[in-house]
């Protein structure tokens, strides 16, 4: 299994990539979210590779990510979305904004990817839910300001209580910090979060 290929990028027209990997060229289709990331063709370059085999053709995916690659792997075990949808959706949406549609339920922005209607957004929302602690790992805490951890935290738990599930109550509390004036305190920024959600 090629898992990861370091090199030079010896030439790259969208969505494939060429590595010159001494002496030895990989050729790889990638999303268009890792093309906009790549360096200039010369350049030395490190991306992960998922290794798509046919009957009748080997051929490499790149990410400039692993958190692409595992949604990748992921997407394409769903029925009906194969590797060229797969990658047409993390063209349209990186992969912290795609667990957010999932976490959110949010059929009206997934239909709006490449290829994706009502039947297949829903069928996403359905089998991906439960992976969607995965994806996002601990980036959405992370946006939580040092100096506010404590009153975040618990306004977390406070919808936690509410019976919000923990990633929605970051979620949540992370959106009402993104605003422009953000609460200095639990209540205030639970009550900035709920009113947020009910407008959406």
């Amino acid at each position: 299994m090629i898992s990861r290929l370091t090199g030079i990028l010896a030439a790259k027209r969208a969505p494939q990539i060429l590595i010159d990997c001494n002496g030895v060229g990989y050729e790889a289709d990638v999303s268009m979210t890792t093309y906009y990331q790549l360096p200039d063709v010369g350049q030395q370059l490190s991306i992960w590779t998922h290794l798509l085999i046919k009957d009748d053709s080997h051929s490499l995916v790149g990410f400039s990510g692993e958190a692409e690659r595992r949604l990748f792997r992921q997407l394409i075990r769903i029925n009906g979305v194969g590797p060229k949808m797969a990658l047409a959706i993390l063209s349209g949406i990186d992969d912290q904004q795609f667990a957010l549609c999932i976490a959110n339920g949010d059929v009206a922005m997934l239909t709006r990817l490449p290829g994706v209607g009502k039947k297949t957004a829903e069928r996403l929302i359905i089998e991906m839910r439960d992976k969607v602690d995965a994806l996002m790992g601990d980036n959405v805490s992370s946006v939580i300001a040092p100096g506010e951890h404590s009153a975040a935290s618990e306004a977390v738990e406070a919808l936690q209580a509410l019976g919000y599930r923990s990633i929605d109550a970051e979620k949540m509390i992370s959106r009402a910090q993104q605003q422009g004036d953000v609460p200095n305190s639990a209540s205030q920024l639970i009550k900035s979060a709920l009113q947020a959600s009910v407008k959406r």
